[in-house]
């Protein structure tokens, strides 16, 4: 099953896409949210589905598509997770996960315009595998890691790179700005996802190809991600892990590029849809 959200910035709806086709299935559930993947609400969604799918109501063309999930109640992302983007950028491989956050304020839908932050001069690009978390996760085995697993997504982790990695902090400064977090189209459910130890991922910047990695690189596979997380905090329902991008970032240039306004970003996943940003200037909300 794939899941969307559509309307206007704040006011999105849930609906569901089957075959190319979105649908409408806000009369069915208030939102995709915590309680809804707490409740089982997939299992709910899907059985609907499948009984009275003649009945549901195509939105209309054209209409704006939210982040698939609601606000979430963290973002936890996996820094230098392919081995390539390690080298690329000068750092050691890990021996374990890293771990930083992103702001749940960064989240916006898969073609929203990205806005360079204020005094920003390193915006950069990130295409990764996203996955959703279905139900609450603590002290999770591995082996049984795919049991919390609601769904997976395509995210842009966009960094601005000087706050990230100039300014005498974490990682976090130069990854939870406004717009960083671009996610979607779909939530897209493990049976429908494929194989996401061997998912194409790409990325464009005014057409020009930046990235083109695959996930049979990962450093740390996603059963080992969902558990090691697991071990510092508590995931809940609709909670959020983004698992690394590969090389091709605008940092490991020589010499580096990064986003300006007026730029287009295109990224996508196999099986996960592609998603499409325009690049804009700062401008106070």
């Amino acid at each position: 099953m794939k899941l969307i959200r559509f309307g206007n910035a704040g006011e999105e709806k849930a609906g569901v896409n089957i075959d190319g086709v979105n649908y409408d299935a806000s009369f069915l559930q208030s939102d995709y949210d915590e309680k809804f993947f707490e409740r089982g609400g997939l299992a709910e969604l899907e059985a609907y589905v499948k009984a009275h799918q003649s009945e549901l109501t195509p939105i209309p063309e054209g209409s704006r598509l939210g982040s698939p999930i609601a606000r979430p109640s963290k973002i936890v992302c996996i820094g230098l997770n392919y081995a390539d983007h390690a080298k690329e950028t000068n750092a050691a491989t890990p021996t374990e996960p890293i771990i930083f956050m992103k702001s749940t304020t960064s989240l916006v839908g898969p073609n929203d315009d990205i806005m360079v932050p204020k005094n920003s001069v390193k915006t950069d690009w990130e295409v990764e595998l996203a996955v959703v978390i279905g139900k609450k996760a603590s002290y999770v085995d591995e082996a049984e890691a795919a049991d919390y697993i609601a769904g997976y997504v395509l995210h842009n982790d966009v960094s601005e790179r000087e706050f990230q990695l100039e300014r005498n902090g974490t990682w976090d400064k130069g990854k939870g700005c406004d717009t960083f977090a671009p996610m979607g189209p779909y939530l897209v459910t493990p049976d429908e996802a494929g194989d996401v130890d061997a998912m194409r991922l790409w990325l464009t910047v005014n057409g020009t190809k930046m990235q083109d990695g695959n996930t049979s690189n990962f450093i740390f596979k996603v059963p080992f991600v969902i558990y090691y997380i697991s071990q510092f905090m508590t995931l809940l329902p609709g909670d959020v892990i983004s698992t690394g991008t590969p090389a091709g970032v605008g940092l490991g240039f020589k010499p580096p590029v990064y986003l300006k306004p007026g730029d287009v970003v295109e990224l996508g996943i196999d099986g996960l849809g592609t998603s499409r940003q325009e690049v804009v200037a700062y401008a106070k909300a």
